[in-house]
């Protein structure tokens, strides 16, 4: 998969780690964060067979748009055959994960090694 260039976003850190793309979000992922980071989200999941972690630890608040940019990560990882996983350690968005169902259709992990040591973790 050829690397996008990362964006400049005080919202979304890019980097790579063990063959997938790492997208770390950060700060306060809200409406306006949503439109800085949906662009860039949606070019990276629509690679055929992408391999890509969403890393959540650095995110202080989680609401429905930042809900909306996993759903719609997933799905678009789905249709291209890639696998997603899921980092996040905070109590109140693996809360709000949990409450809304996603956390069954993205399983959280607590860092990048646990998600990616899981054979079958996030693989759609």
């Amino acid at each position: 998969m050829q690397q996008d260039p990362a964006p400049f976003s005080r919202h979304l850190r890019v980097h790579r780690y063990r063959d997938h793309t790492v997208l770390e979000f950060l700060g306060e992922i809200d409406i306006a964060a949503a439109v800085e980071i949906a662009p860039y989200l949606d070019r990276v999941t629509t690679h055929p067979e992408a391999r890509i972690v969403i890393d959540l630890r650095s995110v202080e608040f989680f609401d429905c748009s930042g809900l909306r940019l996993l759903y719609r990560a997933r799905s678009r990882v789905h249709d291209h055959g890639g696998q997603l996983h899921l980092v996040c350690t905070h109590p109140l968005t693996l809360r709000v994960l949990r409450i809304t169902g996603l956390a069954r259709l993205l399983p959280p992990y607590p860092t990048p090694d646990a998600a990616l040591g899981q054979a079958t973790s996030g693989t759609l």
